[in-house]
């Protein structure tokens, strides 16, 4: 296993269209959950010039207007050009209502053990979830570095400090390892849309962004841009107006920036759209739960959790740590005290998380608010799964 290398994640601001997907999709959801805790939906989306296609299986009990709450995303967002706007665009639905599953219809509050080990998972999955010493949220530092730059950019736009920028934008960070712990900044990348080529000139657009975007947000960090850090900012030259516009998007196609920026595994499954039964989704939010407190614990720098599904069965059938040469105690131990002390049944996760509930706890929006900036490793969420509570049980 190397120890010295560089690494780079990237990230992307909530207006680049495979974001706009994914907070279109979980808006649904939230819609869903807010009106009935019991909802099943799956969704998906895709956006191109003019045209917004929603396709969404669903139990027919709530009321939602898919293409208004479509509108109100995009509208937030802040696409507002001639070729892409929240009134213009012509939005296309292929709605698919479901039979009631009675046995997907569990009140997982009041189930006793025994009851939440007969509730099967229906689809198999094998989810990851990641933590390291690297940040103090326990993330790899270039996602970690890449998501702030994209916040950044995209606050600029909203506060008008750069009123030529639109919503579309994209960052990346390398970061040099020594040791396998992050040694310098190698190179920065800001991709950022404006609305004309000529305005501002190119030379301006550089220097506003890293000024504006690029300078404050490594003000607070351990490790910043040194004399030999490469800068880029639109390195193949004027990005104009961006988004669907420009390029197609369709939600579930960012999954790294959804969670490690492939510094560790992922799963090849979209997080986004889903309501909390599809393990798929609930479960990577369990394996870095997991992990997180593994860390917390002491017990690695570095801890990698995969759990595997099967179809009718309520467990993981397998339960796999790694390491990467960091732990204290063996691969072999910690997988058994996770065992022990975690719950990866599906019921389980659900109960724990509150996972029903959450829309509504937040009024209204909150699994749209995961679909950009990350599904882990927030700071500006109250997230269940990003809890240490368990370090002191190991």
């Amino acid at each position: 296993m190397k120890k010295d290398f560089m690494f780079t994640s990237e990230s992307v601001t909530e207006g680049h269209p495979d974001k706009l997907c994914d907070q279109i999709s979980d808006a649904i959801v939230d819609r869903f959950l807010q009106q009935d805790p019991y909802a099943r939906i799956v969704t998906e989306c895709a956006v191109a010039t003019g045209i917004v296609f929603i396709a969404a299986r669903f139990e027919p009990n709530a009321n939602v207007d898919f293409p208004n709450v479509a509108r109100q995303v995009i509208d937030q967002v802040g696409y507002a050009q001639k070729d892409f706007n929240a009134k213009t665009c012509s939005i296309l639905t292929s709605l698919t209502e479901l039979k009631r599953e009675q046995d997907r219809f569990f009140d997982e509050k009041n189930l006793s053990d025994e009851e939440i080990e007969r509730i099967p998972v229906k689809n198999q999955a094998t989810v990851f979830g990641f933590a390291c010493n690297q940040t103090p949220v326990l993330m790899p530092l270039p996602i970690w570095l890449a998501h702030k730059l994209a916040r950044q950019l995209s606050e600029v736009r909203k506060q008008n400090l750069l009123s030529y920028l639109t919503p579309d934008g994209k960052t990346q960070v390398g970061v040099e390892y020594r040791n396998r712990r992050p040694y310098r900044i190698h190179s920065i990348t800001v991709i950022a849309s404006q609305t004309k080529k000529s305005k501002p000139d190119f030379e301006q657009l550089q220097d506003d962004i890293r000024e504006t975007v690029i300078k404050p947000i490594f003000e607070d960090e351990d490790i910043r841009p040194d004399a030999q850090t490469r800068i880029f900012v639109n390195p193949d030259g004027p990005f104009v107006k961006g988004g669907p516009a420009v390029h197609s998007g369709l939600t579930g196609r960012k999954n790294a920036i959804d969670t490690y920026g492939e510094y560790a595994q992922h799963s090849g499954s979209a997080l986004s759209g889903k309501d909390p039964v599809r393990i798929d989704r609930v479960g990577a939010y369990a394996a870095r739960y997991a992990a997180k407190n593994v860390v917390a614990a002491g017990l690695a720098d570095e801890c990698e959790v995969q759990l595997s599904y099967s179809i009718g069965l309520a467990r993981p059938v397998s339960i796999q740590v790694e390491t990467f040469g960091t732990g204290k105690v063996s691969e072999e131990e910690i997988a058994i005290l996770l065992e022990k002390h975690f719950d990866f049944r599906l019921a389980g996760i659900i109960k724990q998380f509150d996972l029903r509930y959450l829309p509504s706890l937040h009024k209204g929006t909150f699994y749209r608010k995961l679909a950009a900036y990350g599904h882990v490793g927030r700071t500006d969420i109250e997230l269940p799964w990003e809890k240490t509570d368990k370090a002191t049980v190991f």
